[in-house]
């Protein structure tokens, strides 16, 4: 079963990257694009601020006395009202149409898509208040990270994706082997039982309600530890490279009747599983390790080679914009 581990994180990685594949065009069409210009290059900057200020923030919040209660709660509201209105356009796909209630001059309408979101949000935020077993955060961690991947991946283009990818990238190695102060905020999520960390044990009935704190299972042999854990931006980040190349690039020339744009959306998610690979290699040496390094240049690497090949321009599909 400890074998298995990563095999269920890459799991759970490659999966949230699909689901955000198929949400995508639909995601669009509803019109859930967070910016009007998805070739701005200065977009990205406030996903960039939001994770550096988070990152320092958090910790230091929640050492405060009532810190972590008040912020567990804050960050479980915001997550299930985020999934209540992805998940509102996702049923819709699959849900009769909204219709109105008698009477009809009251102008009442009743849509099943809403209705679900709202169970299923409501559903996850009551569990993960009351039981956050591994299971649970999982699944809510699982379903933010397709409707987040999907939401960005069709708001930017490839450009702003690029400076995404590089700019944290970098950002997750000083915070990783410089400052550290990205083990702190591991440390403080897996205390809170937070779907920010997607947890795979080394047996079913691992209890992550009393589970020890991330830093001292550090020191433990990685054989001898209860579970393995990713953080949800080592799957969401390198995931906006692949749902933004399948929508903005061009679908022809085609390859074996595939469109090239996801072909190089494939090839980008195939170039970050190679790094994914590579990374727990690492992981299984017993160190903790940045996942963006490798993931997101894995990546970028899978995108550039495919692009070149299918488009034979050295442009890589980068459009600027103010």
């Amino acid at each position: 079963m400890r074998g298995l581990r990563s095999v269920g994180l890459l799991a759970l990685y490659v999966g949230a990257q699909v689901v955000a594949l198929l949400l995508a065009l639909p995601f669009r069409a509803a019109g859930l694009q967070t910016t009007s210009n998805p070739n701005s290059a200065t977009d990205p900057i406030l996903i960039i601020v939001f994770i550096v200020v988070a990152g320092v923030t958090i910790p230091y919040f929640a050492a405060k006395a009532g810190g972590a209660k008040a912020l567990r709660w804050l960050i479980l509201v915001w997550i299930a009202a985020a999934l209540d209105i992805t998940l509102s356009a996702a049923f819709a796909l699959v849900t009769p149409a909204p219709f109105y209630l008698p009477p009809s001059g009251a102008g009442m309408t009743f849509d099943v898509a809403v209705v679900l979101a709202g169970v299923v949000a409501v559903t996850l935020l009551l569990a993960l208040l009351i039981e956050p077993q591994w299971y649970i955060v999982d699944t809510a961690g699982f379903i933010a990270a397709g409707s987040i991947i999907a939401l960005i991946g069709i708001s930017f283009g490839i450009l702003p994706v690029f400076i995404l990818l590089i700019a944290l990238a970098v950002y997750d190695a000083i915070a990783v082997y410089g400052t550290k102060h990205m083990l702190s905020l591991a440390d403080v999520v897996t205390e809170m039982k937070l779907p920010i960390l997607m947890v795979m044990p080394s047996a079913p009935g691992f209890d992550y309600t009393r589970s020890a704190r991330l830093s001292d299972t550090r020191q433990q042999p990685t054989e001898q530890r209860e579970a393995m854990f990713m953080g949800l931006g080592d799957v969401v980040i390198p995931g906006i490279l692949v749902v933004s190349a399948f929508i903005w690039l061009p679908t022809a020339p085609h390859l074996i009747g595939v469109g090239a744009n996801l072909v190089v959306a494939i090839a980008a998610l195939l170039g970050s599983l190679a790094g994914y690979s590579v990374l727990m290699s690492l992981v299984l040496k017993g160190n903790p390790q940045a996942g963006l390094p490798l993931l997101n240049g894995g990546g970028l690497a899978g995108y550039i080679v495919a692009y070149l090949l299918l488009f034979h321009s050295f442009s890589l599909g980068l459009s600027f914009s103010l």
